[in-house]
């Protein structure tokens, strides 16, 4: 059976971020392949301007979601100063900076963000070819020893847990992600491409979520399907232990 690795996005705040109107920026029930693409190439280092590492990693991404909680919504009312020379150090060992001068200061922009205050997702994801570099156990090594912090869509979105899972071999995303342990039995959501599990009740949806990285555009559509299924409990004898520390 392909191996899978499974990954835990919770925070406070979380923002499944998806298309800006205006000023306006919006969010969705799951996360997008472009999100999940870019929290791991931070996580391996990837320099924002290595375009093709990141399109070739978001091209072998495969992946599909549970939402264990799905929280509340709320928006937040923001002025930003995008312009002044300001340093923030994001990275290990260099400062990020903008561009700017202090006259940026006058014309703040006002904007609004919405987040997931409470969410729980639990995201399964695999790469084909699998042979290929970054292999799993590189992206498992890079979330638990991050070349730079890990953020959920947005810098202020910071992990409550850890990020990597597990990794747990199965037919596909939805026997992986029902095979993976949750706090209780219910009904939980899913979203997953298609050929990757059936729901007894499921909707085909088109969802815009892949990125060009080297425009920052995002373009083409994925047709996904949405459902819920019962959640089978998984003992650890179902799981591959992964022995990894914390």
């Amino acid at each position: 059976m392909p191996r899978h690795l499974l990954m835990r996005l919770r925070a406070p705040l979380v923002s499944f971020g998806g298309e800006t109107i205006d000023s306006h920026g919006v969010i969705r029930d799951f996360p997008a392949l472009s999100m999940v693409t870019g929290l791991i190439a931070n996580a391996l280092g990837y320099d924002r301007s290595d375009f093709p590492s990141h399109d070739r990693l978001q091209a072998r991404l495969v992946m599909g979601t549970r939402l264990d909680a799905s929280g509340a919504r709320l928006v937040d009312f923001q002025t930003a100063q995008l312009g002044k020379r300001d340093e923030a150090w994001t990275t290990r060992g260099a400062p990020e900076t903008r561009r700017g001068d202090e006259d940026s200061y006058k014309s703040p922009h006002l904007r609004h963000r919405e987040y997931h205050a409470g969410l729980d997702a639990l995201v399964a994801i695999r790469l084909e070819p699998a042979d290929e570099q970054p292999a799993l156990d590189d992206i498992a090594d890079a979330l638990d020893r991050p070349k730079r912090p890990l953020f959920i869509g947005r810098k202020p979105c910071l992990p409550t847990t850890r990020v990597f899972v597990d990794m747990i071999d199965a037919d596909d995303l939805l026997d992986a992600l029902k095979r993976a342990p949750a706090s209780e039995l219910c009904d939980f959501r899913f979203q997953l491409p298609e050929g990757q599990g059936a729901f007894q009740h499921s909707q085909s949806l088109d969802v815009c979520d892949e990125r060009n990285w080297k425009t920052g555009v995002h373009g083409g559509w994925r047709r996904v399907l949405e459902g819920s299924e019962p959640q089978v409990i998984a003992s650890e004898s179902q799981m591959n232990s992964s022995e990894r520390a914390a």
